[in-house]
């Protein structure tokens, strides 16, 4: 069975300063935690590659992206004190990025606008 995808993905890529690699993977625990209280996030990682680190992230829709960074905004200050973001990508349908745009004006992300697609639901 394949439902109407909703899903908001967010694709941010950080720089971290030298020497502060091993501060910023401290926090990745911290994020994660309060992540895991979300209702609406699909999956939320860290991921490396020397001073360069990604957060694999997803959401069922705009609403789950706003109520995550209004959930992490106080790590994620933390973070841009030792990094700072280099791209940030948003992948949703239209509808979606629409309901995004005048709230994650200050981060300036790209958008990109999903086109039809599958996803399949909880069924078999």
């Amino acid at each position: 069975m394949f439902t109407l995808d909703t899903c908001c993905t967010l694709v941010p890529y950080f720089e971290v300063q030298d020497g502060q690699l091993d501060a910023f993977k401290a926090l990745g625990p911290q994020f994660v935690a309060k992540t895991r209280t979300e209702p609406g996030c699909v999956h939320y990682a860290f991921s490396f590659n020397g001073n360069s680190a990604h957060c694999r992230e997803g959401y069922d829709d705009a609403a789950a992206v706003l109520a995550h960074l209004q959930n992490v905004g106080e790590l994620l200050g933390e973070a841009l004190k030792i990094a700072k973001i280099v791209r940030l990508e948003v992948h949703a349908p239209a509808a979606e990025v629409e309901k995004l745009r005048g709230p994650m004006a200050s981060l300036n992300p790209q958008f990109f606008v999903l086109e039809e697609g599958i996803r399949r639901s909880g069924g078999a």
